[in-house]
């Protein structure tokens, strides 16, 4: 079973659009938000490194709309790994039984140093 990270998202007034839904292209900012917290909580070291985790693809799924009072958190897990590429998977919910996404990002290691793509660093492998 691979390790899950969860985040609370703050929601913002300037999220929403002109039907007081959170705005689609918004969704794509939570996700980040939890990545980011992920990896500054737990892979900090390996961006002191110069190592880090570019987005090659992001797909999202809308179920359900998020609007102004809703709470909503990002549950994350890494579903795929390759070599130097990994997949991580996230649900954008309430807490309980409301979903309103589904997500996928393609991450790919990437040494800022060398300026070339590396092997997935065994920190992060170890979130399979």
């Amino acid at each position: 079973m691979p390790q899950t990270y969860s985040t609370s998202i703050e929601l913002r007034f300037s999220d929403l659009d002109a039907y007081g839904h959170v705005n689609s292209a918004v969704y794509f900012t939570y996700l980040e938000t939890a990545r980011v917290k992920l990896f500054n909580d737990f892979f900090r070291e390996v961006s002191q490194h110069g190592i880090f985790t570019l987005v090659a693809r992001a797909e999202c799924e809308f179920k359900i709309p998020i609007t102004l009072y809703d709470e909503v958190i990002v549950t994350l897990w890494m579903s795929k790994t390759g070599r130097s590429s990994f997949d991580l998977e996230y649900r954008i919910h309430d807490g309980n039984e409301k979903t309103y996404a589904t997500a996928r990002t393609t991450m790919v290691c990437f040494d800022s140093i060398k300026n070339k793509t590396v092997a997935i660093p065994e920190s992060i492998k170890a979130m399979a």
